[in-house]
């Protein structure tokens, strides 16, 4: 049996991604998403969640390029001097490794993200996290017992594969490589505590845009089991390149999960679109 899981990452950061992820649940392959509990569009991610049954909800933790939940002063560790979480992973990262980030004030901010969610009545699917962060050793821990705690059990992996989408330099080889070998160790990590994983990860990790032919493709060579494509779709590229500081064709990846050609394939192929909430 092969199963799909098309997920739109980020729900809950801008209204122009939550309107994405309801038109593709609505029109197209896409039965799942994570939710930033720090995202200003926060509310209306719920609004939309609980309007339309059959979108899974996970959880989108947040360490980087966001906004935390806690005050700033409770977790001086994750945050500048503005307040906000460091721009991206490489600088999280560069921090984590040299001892200058507190696991304790990482367990706290997770644990409010994830309350946060919880508190609105919202059934959460899976754990996931914004560049994806919690494959961290140290980090997958934490995550792991926060989600064991309340009732979650399934996780992604995201074991990118080297040669999806471009490989035009050595940071993207090195970067895929590493984050392959990361993935492994957390779902090992996950498996020993009974979670569930996608058996394949499908998503471009590099920036790049999934679109109707890299799906098209991938379908047509789909492996048996469940694969995990992860998607950052939106429906105006300039506002939200903008808003996100993220040269990424939201738009495409809108298109590509709504195309009637990828829907026609799916069904040709008895292959199942489904959310983490159907992985046994």
């Amino acid at each position: 049996m092969k199963n799909l899981i098309v997920n739109a990452d980020d729900f809950g950061r801008h209204e122009l991604v939550n309107r994405a992820a309801e038109i593709a649940f609505k029109s197209g392959c896409l039965r799942s998403a994570t939710l930033m509990a720090g995202g200003i569009a926060f509310d209306d991610a719920i609004r939309i969640a609980k309007n339309n049954s059959g979108l899974g909800i996970g959880i989108h933790f947040t360490l980087a390029n966001g906004n935390p939940i806690l005050p700033p002063k409770e977790i001086p560790t994750l945050v500048t001097s503005e307040g906000i979480f460091h721009d991206n992973y490489i600088a999280f990262l560069k921090k984590y490794f040299s001892g200058k980030i507190s696991l304790e004030e990482v367990r706290s901010e997770l644990a409010a993200q994830l309350e946060k969610i919880l508190s609105t009545g919202i059934t959460l699917t899976h754990v996931d996290s914004h560049q994806h962060l919690h494959h961290v050793p140290g980090i997958i821990e934490i995550v792991l017992d926060l989600a064991s705690n309340a009732n979650i059990k399934a996780m992604r992996s995201a074991d990118a594969k080297i040669f999806d989408g471009e490989l035009n330099s050595i940071g993207k080889f090195i970067g895929r490589l590493g984050l392959g070998s990361l993935a492994k160790f957390a779902a090992h990590q996950a498996h020993k505590k009974n979670f569930v994983t996608p058996e394949h990860f499908a998503g471009i990790v590099a920036g790049e845009s999934v679109n109707e032919n890299f799906l098209l493709k991938l379908i047509s060579n789909l492996q048996d089991g469940t694969t995990e494509i992860m998607l950052h779709p939106g429906t105006d590229n300039k506002i939200l390149c903008d808003f996100c500081q993220w040269e990424h064709d939201f738009e495409t990846e809108l298109a590509a999960v709504t195309s009637s050609r990828v829907i026609a394939v799916l069904d040709e192929k008895n292959i199942s679109a489904i959310n983490f909430s159907d992985l046994r």
